[in-house]
């Protein structure tokens, strides 16, 4: 039940959702005759869709959370027991391949665990992505993929058991108690997720990747809507929300 509450709640952080209400809205006030207030909320609607869609306003939002924890250099990587990647998308089919089943947030953490598992040798690769009934966690795709890269299965440490963020932490936090280790997710999500994990008692350290936004290349193309636009801004809006829900204690 919460899962879904979160999901619902999830849905304000789409621009285009926020759009198509001001537009309902729109047209309620249309219907009662208040014609002012109605060409009002049109002209809000097409502004929230139009900004939302913009790489501009996209880099601007996610740049700022992709930039709060610096990716881990080889030269100097830690020495921990465990990499822990965070779970993504995952939907496996007949006929797909495992790459092409994980999204490309969990591709690219799980390319990274895989990497550092494989650069530090001797630790344990903890994958971690929980599903609803029906489903398939993406726990089992990540540790898929490790096998076909190298990773030996007496190395993985499968937690298939979380639907959020905040239930991750704390079966992370279970397992590994004091240990320090490697965590692994998209560079947009490392701040909640770095939250989280401290709040729940873990130790982690950051290794942010997938990183989106590159802060050296801006063109006229940015003020241009386009779906990868629309894509950065609903994922920092979403962690947005999240953090403010943790700033106010709404998520512990």
């Amino acid at each position: 039940m919460i899962h879904l509450i979160k999901q619902c709640v999830g849905l304000f952080a789409k621009p285009l959702v926020i759009a198509a209400l001001f537009g309902a809205a729109a047209s309620i006030c249309a219907s009662r005759g208040r014609q002012r207030a109605a060409a009002w909320l049109l002209v809000g609607a097409a502004t929230i869709a139009y900004l939302g869609a913009t790489g501009w306003v996209g880099d601007s939002l996610l740049g700022p959370l992709e930039r709060r924890y610096p990716a881990l250099q080889d030269g100097s990587l830690p020495k921990v027991g465990y990499v822990v990647v965070l779970g993504s998308r995952y939907v496996p089919r007949d006929g797909i391949p495992v790459t092409g089943a994980l999204d490309e947030d969990g591709l690219a953490r799980i390319a990274e665990g895989v990497r550092l598992a494989r650069r530090l040798g001797t630790v344990r690769l903890v994958v971690s992505g929980g599903a609803p009934a029906g489903e398939v966690p993406p726990a089992f795709g990540y540790a898929e993929f490790a096998r076909e890269f190298g990773v030996g299965d007496t190395s993985i440490v499968t937690l298939s058991g979380s639907l959020d963020t905040h239930a991750e932490a704390r079966s992370v936090a279970m397992l590994l108690g004091a240990a320090p280790f490697i965590l692994v997710t998209s560079a947009y999500h490392m701040p909640r997720a770095m939250c989280l994990m401290e709040r729940a008692g873990a130790h982690p350290i950051a290794d942010p990747t997938g990183q989106r936004v590159d802060p050296s290349h801006r063109s006229w193309g940015d003020i241009v809507p386009s779906g990868s636009g629309l894509n950065k801004t609903e994922h920092a809006l979403h962690e947005y929300l999240g953090l403010a829900a943790l700033a106010v204690g709404a998520e512990r």
